[in-house]
């Protein structure tokens, strides 16, 4: 058993992983609720960055900003950034340990599979450095490069894709941990 192992192993216990579950989705909750429609008063129904899994490019986000103006702008980085800085280590850590716990009742936590658990962490460290490159975007406009704007594109995308990729495989895994039981219980009659 490696060290990654061995930590989601400490640390999957149902309630722990049903209370950081909750929690990040609150703060998800939040976001959608609350931060992006707030921003997204100033946006004239443009998508901010964030909510743009298939990315976009420099002439969307000169666009983008110039629409929020300085006050969307003020918005978008003093309330929906500060709160989307907290969301990306819960889903990280959280879906990680969730996997975990399934993958355990499984019995397929000790073995190759136990590095599908990687993928939400994946996700949390592009979502991170996309909202780094929002800042210093955010921070400098008018005066954006496009280097700037590509390199946080990149992010925005590996993060759609490494969540997409947890998502699926938390779905896959469900349904075998489904098929399993329905095996279990068929064997009992």
């Amino acid at each position: 058993m490696n060290r990654f192992t061995t930590f989601i192993e400490q640390n999957i216990s149902g309630k722990k992983v049903f209370v950081l579950f909750i929690l990040t989705n609150l703060v998800y909750v939040f976001m959608l609720a609350v931060t992006i429609p707030k921003t997204m008063e100033f946006s004239n129904k443009m998508k901010l960055l964030d909510m743009m899994p298939m990315g976009y490019d420099f002439n969307y986000v000169s666009k983008l900003f110039n629409t929020l103006e300085k006050n969307g702008r003020e918005i978008y980085l003093t309330n929906q950034i500060p709160v989307d800085m907290i969301y990306p280590l819960l889903f990280g850590f959280s879906y990680c340990l969730l996997l975990g716990y399934f993958l355990k009742k499984l019995n397929k936590l000790n073995t190759p599979y136990s590095y599908l658990c990687i993928l939400p962490i994946i996700a949390g460290v592009c979502d991170y450095l996309e909202n780094f490159g929002i800042i210093i975007m955010l921070n400098n406009y008018p005066d954006l490069t496009k280097i700037l704007v590509s390199s946080t594109n990149i992010f925005t995308i590996l993060k759609s894709v490494s969540t997409s990729l947890f998502f699926v495989t938390l779905i896959i895994i469900l349904i075998i941990l489904g098929l399993a039981s329905l095996d279990k219980k068929s064997r009992k009659v």
